[in-house]
Parts: structure tokens; sequence; C-alpha cells
């Protein structure tokens, strides 16, 4: 299994493939439940909680700044995929169209299918996030997370939630559906934050 899907990094990149992981060669997906298919142009994103309630469709998305991310990504389940190639909003320029109560430390999102993540809103705000459409110049497949995911490059792949539909703003720590069934709070994959204590 591990030479026909996976391989040992070199160790010339171990500054880049956190402890315990191996390197994807092709782009597997891991999804509990149905993937959810939805189109475009049904696609809305809804933000509330301790924000100024708001609904973005698809043409408010592609409206706002549209960027190029090449980011490298890790899943709890030990591998990893480098230079992964995106299009997409950062998370920095988004937020100028929110209004954020400042008593919001973390958030809840929400996803097409009913699957929930949470993130602390400093892990939220950095500037490298983003919301991703595009992946290596095609739209975003549905098995990827399409039409729209969240990808945070720090954290294990599970906070980059797939099928994003919501993000609801909270003044305390709330845990989504890993967190709830054994998986860390966080999720830093260079301190093996893989499952909670």
């Amino acid at each position: 299994m591990l030479g026909k899907f996976f391989q040992k990094p070199d160790p010339e990149l171990q500054d880049r493939v956190p402890p315990g992981q191996h390197l994807a060669k092709g782009f597997p997906v891991l999804t509990y439940g149905e993937t959810p298919l939805v189109q475009s142009n049904d696609w809305q994103l809804r933000v509330w909680g301790l924000a100024t309630p708001v609904i973005f469709s698809w043409d408010d998305l592609m409206s706002m700044p549209q960027s190029s991310f090449t980011a490298d990504f890790h899943c709890v389940t030990t591998w990893s995929k480098l230079d992964v190639q995106w299009t997409g909003v950062k998370v920095t320029d988004f937020m100028r169209h929110v209004e954020l109560d400042p008593k919001a430390v973390h958030l809840m999102e929400h996803c097409y299918g009913g699957y929930t993540t949470n993130i602390a809103i400093d892990d939220f705000l950095r500037e490298e996030n983003f919301f991703a459409h595009t992946l290596f110049g095609e739209p975003l497949p549905a098995e990827h997370g399409g039409p729209l995911r969240l990808v945070v490059p720090h954290l294990y792949a599970w906070k980059s939630a797939k099928w994003l539909n919501g993000l609801e703003f909270l003044d305390h720590e709330a845990l989504g559906f890993w967190e709830r069934n054994g998986y860390h709070r966080r999720g830093e994959p260079w301190a093996e934050e893989r499952y909670s204590n």
C-alpha cells in the first residue's frame, strides 16, 4: 500500500512534511457520508452568530478579489500532498464584507450534508487561509468539496471543511463533528494534534 499510493518523504522535505506523514502520489478523497452535489447557482454561504447576518451568493463570492494559492495539504490519516494549486478568495478579503462582533473568538464551519468543524478565530483569520473554488485550474470537484471549501493549510485537513455553506461566529469554543468524536480540538500537524487526550 505504501509504495503504490504513498511514499516516505525524502530527507530534504523534512521541513515541509510533518511527523508521521507520508506523501500521497495522487489526491486521496476521504469523506464521511454522502457527497453533496450542489450547483454554484444554488450555492449560498450564510454568516450569523456574533456577526451581522448576511447571505453570500456565488456571484457575490466571484465579485471579490480572486487569488491563486500553492499550499501543502496534510490529512490527519497520515498523508500529505505538497504544492496543491488552488484559486479562490482570501479569508482576509472575504472578511472585509463581514461585520464581526469583537467578542467572537471561535467559529463553527457548517457544510451542505450537515458536517461541522470548529476553528478558533485566530486560526481562521490568518493571511494564508482561503475559500477555494478551483483546484489545479479546474472547478473544484464535488468529491474535493466543490463548489466551495475552506482551506486552512497550517491545520490538518478536516478543518478545511468541504461543501462549506455557513460560518457561525461564537463567543466560546463549541466542538464540531470530528471533535465530538475523538479528534483534537485544534489539529496542528507539526504537533501531531490528531486525537483528543
